[in-house]
């Protein structure tokens, strides 16, 4: 399939920069509204009440509920994304040179995550607690990605479907049930620690599901060796049929999720239990919710850029540097706000155990949500020219070290 998929694309780049150019720029505009969002659950998460659950029904309100659940379409999309750039990224090497870099690109952000992100997150290097999140998963992803790619396309595919789909059928294995290969299971689909003790060790992001979405990312760049007319068909297929297929098996409650929707006090209320979907692991559902929208916008952006979200894109050609900064300056405000509102800041370098991650906040600590979104716009302010800034020097320099931020 490779062999049809690489004259398609050589002839498109050959019959117009353009349209080129316009199926690069939908990728990184969606990227970029998608990490411009994530900014705002990563905000709450400084600014919000400890402890809170925004989306436990018995104790949320709708604001906070949507204020979260919106953020639930970042993770997604962006392993998806990660896979559909490496299938891209063979317009300009080949499968062995692609593997050694999804190698070294992914032995580099689990170092990120365990040091310079960790350090981000709570302000002090005892690691007595170190949570494996995002770009832990990330670099797994593009490590297992860097094997796949080397299998037939049918292959790929099978394989990211059967992780996405089949992985709900093992929830009832707990770890303990593999003995001495429990923790392996918890790296791979059950949240836990890997190491208690003085210094812990917890597994946030479980890898097996989103393995999943990263190969069927990469099977999905072969919708840009297409020309705009059967991209944008097949986009919009994708994008229905994944979100029919929530909403269908979401109403039947048989498969799909481990907690069931229920009705509720009132319809809003109904509402939100039926879109209270798990993401630790996520869910077979969690993913259609999020995916089948994420290629509907994917479907829209085709068409060209809208001019009020070309900012945006800015965020989106520099994603990784956008999301290391914003931590750091997320934390730098936390500890502003604490020296305002309680002249010390002790506790904001201080993160114990989990139940006090990733700072130790004061007594009566937490913003209302009109607040944590002021934060949030001021945040993307002030970090849009620095974006923009790195993106540029991106775009004039070649060095090979600039790949991998």
């Amino acid at each position: 399939m490779d062999t049809a998929i690489a004259p398609s694309a050589v002839d498109a780049a050959r019959d117009g920069r353009a349209d080129g150019h316009r199926r690069l720029e939908s990728i990184d505009l969606l990227r970029g509204i998608i990490i411009v969002i994530m900014a705002l659950d990563h905000v709450h998460d400084f600014f919000g009440v400890p402890g809170a659950n925004p989306v436990n029904l018995a104790t949320t309100t709708a604001p906070l509920f949507f204020t979260r659940w919106i953020t639930h379409f970042c993770a997604p999309v962006f392993f998806l994304l990660t896979g559909t750039g490496a299938f891209l990224t063979l317009r300009r090497m080949s499968k062995r040179e692609l593997s050694r870099f999804l190698v070294t690109r992914g032995l580099w952000l689990i170092v990120l995550e365990v040091v310079v992100m960790r350090f981000a997150l709570q302000f002090n290097v005892d690691y007595q607690v170190t949570l494996l999140i995002v770009l832990w998963a990330l670099g797994w992803a593009m490590i297992v990605l860097a094997g796949l790619i080397h299998l037939p396309m049918w292959a790929v595919v099978a394989v990211g479907t059967v992780m996405v789909v089949g992985h709900n059928l093992t929830d009832g294995i707990a770890p303990a049930a593999f003995g001495a290969f429990a923790p392996l299971w918890t790296v791979l689909h059950v949240p836990g620690f890997l190491v208690t003790g003085p210094h812990v060790l917890f597994v946030t992001y479980p890898l097996l599901p989103w393995l999943g979405v990263t190969a069927l990312g990469y099977a999905l760049g072969q919708a840009y060796g297409r020309d705009a007319g059967r991209r944008q068909a097949l986009l919009l297929r994708l994008g229905m049929a994944l979100t029919a297929g929530f909403v269908l098996l979401r109403l039947l409650n048989v498969y799909g999720d481990p907690v069931p929707w229920s009705v509720q006090r009132s319809p809003l209320w109904t509402l939100l239990s039926f879109l209270n979907t798990q993401k630790y692991p996520p869910s077979l559902l969690f993913l259609l919710m999020t995916l089948g929208p994420a290629l509907l916008l994917l479907r829209a952006f085709d068409a060209g850029t809208p001019r009020l979200l070309r900012p945006a894109l800015a965020f989106g050609k520099v994603p990784l540097f956008f999301y290391v900064l914003h931590f750091y300056l997320i934390h730098l405000l936390a500890v502003g706000v604490c020296y305002v509102g309680y002249g010390h800041v002790g506790g904001m370098f201080l993160s114990p155990d989990l139940g006090h991650f990733p700072f130790t906040a004061p007594p009566g600590w937490g913003l209302d949500l009109p607040w944590i979104y002021a934060i949030w716009i001021g945040v993307v302010l002030v970090l849009y020219p620095l974006c923009r800034a790195y993106a540029n020097l991106k775009r004039r320099r070649k060095d090979w070290w600039l790949s991998y931020l």
